[in-house]
């Protein structure tokens, strides 16, 4: 079956794409260097034709408020429209875990609206909602990073591996429509400052971790947000053996 995968060149999107192919899809990998762009169009009425499936992992380049949000919201009213044209039966998109619940973040009001867009499109969908990747933690210790020294929170979270997160999404999208959401977590749950202290002492970098209740997490101030619900998948991998892979 041709499952059309947007950003299919990323992190999870190249490893979607492999998982899909080995279990005999017709996976394509779209994305601006394919020649395909969802923000102006470009490409995506003729990557869509014949396809049954389309799964959407893409990510804005700027988490810049206004930015992000005329990314998700023009993107996905552009994959809206060329999918329901085209007659694709399945859209498939990742999310995040608590995007409701955390409003003071610009990002995340981003991802409600672009999961507001599919609900209400009339076409039949999965929502696959994730948390943090461990993939994302130097990138996280690099935001919160004042005068040499990372200031966190000591928020609850339930990270997991890319690898996992690629899985999930691949299930999704090679069975029927859910017509709701589905939540992946990790299986262990660490403080914020925690997790990211634990993978910068595995990469020996000499950064200090400070624990700052008031620390903001990409523009919101997380307690119990950034757990997944009772009824979650939980994946495999846990952070030792993430760590001694990587």
């Amino acid at each position: 079956m041709k499952i059309v995968v947007i950003g299919g060149t990323g992190l999870i999107g190249s490893k979607l794409v492999a998982g899909l192919s080995e279990r005999g899809h017709q996976a394509v990998p779209a994305a601006p260097s394919t020649g395909v762009n969802t923000l102006t169009g470009e490409g995506v009425k003729e990557v869509l034709q014949d396809a049954k499936v389309v799964v959407d992992v893409s990510n804005s380049p700027s988490f810049a408020d206004d930015d992000v949000m005329t990314f998700f919201r023009t993107s996905t009213r552009n994959l809206l429209d060329a999918a329901g044209a085209a007659g694709v039966g399945h859209y498939v998109a990742l999310s995040v875990v608590g995007t409701e619940r955390l409003p003071e973040s610009g990002y995340f009001r981003a991802k409600v609206v672009q999961e507001d867009l599919i609900k209400g499109s009339g076409l039949p969908y999965s929502l696959v909602d994730a948390t943090q990747f461990f993939e994302f933690a130097g990138g996280i210790a690099d935001s919160a990073t004042v005068d040499g020294k990372v200031r966190l929170s000591g928020a609850a979270v339930q990270p997991m591996a890319a690898d996992d997160v690629a899985a999930a999404v691949g299930k999704a999208a090679a069975a029927a429509p859910l017509n709701g959401t589905v939540e992946i977590a990790g299986p262990e749950v660490f403080r914020l400052d925690q997790w990211i202290g634990t993978v910068l002492a595995a990469r020996e970098d000499p950064r200090e971790v400070v624990t700052d209740p008031q620390a903001p997490y990409f523009g919101a101030k997380p307690d119990r947000e950034l757990l997944p619900g009772p009824g979650a998948s939980l994946a495999q991998t846990r952070l030792s053996e993430w760590l001694t892979r990587h």
